[in-house]
């Protein structure tokens, strides 16, 4: 079956975000400049140190990235946040205190009527993201 794969897109900032995610999850991240590609001789000098894919991998888990937008730029939006699904009450908790700092809290984590404990954030590059973790599973 086709894995589904959150895409985050920055604006100039790549490198720094996907290795606060690397900080927080943990993973091996891998980071390719525009410089490192054949079209780096067809981009302004500026452009080259720029990410054109990074991805970070732990376990079954791949967050991918880049710097590179499209002629309208980013905008933020509220369309996708992404979705972490803990293996544990600690796991839950320090991802959550790890991927909120410097960032926003939406809804603290706390037991929820389906049996979870579950909390969203924004972190402080404007992802947002939601944590849960299902008390109900085999430990």
């Amino acid at each position: 079956m086709a894995q589904i794969t959150p895409y985050l897109h920055f604006d100039g900032n790549c490198r720094d975000g996907m290795t606060f995610y690397q900080e927080c999850l943990g993973g091996n991240l891998v980071c390719q400049t525009v410089g490192d590609t054949p079209a780096a001789e067809h981009m302004p000098a500026e452009a080259r140190q720029k990410i054109i894919h990074a991805a970070l991998t732990k376990d079954g888990m791949t967050l991918l990235a880049s710097d590179m937008l499209g002629p309208g730029g980013l905008t933020r939006g509220n369309s996708v946040s992404i979705s972490l699904l803990c293996t544990s009450e600690e796991e839950v908790k320090t991802l959550f205190s790890k991927l909120s700092a410097g960032g926003n809290v939406t809804n603290p984590l706390a037991d929820q009527f389906w049996g979870a404990i579950f909390g969203t954030l924004t972190d402080k590059f404007g992802f947002h993201w939601m944590l849960n973790y299902d008390k109900s599973q085999p430990k």
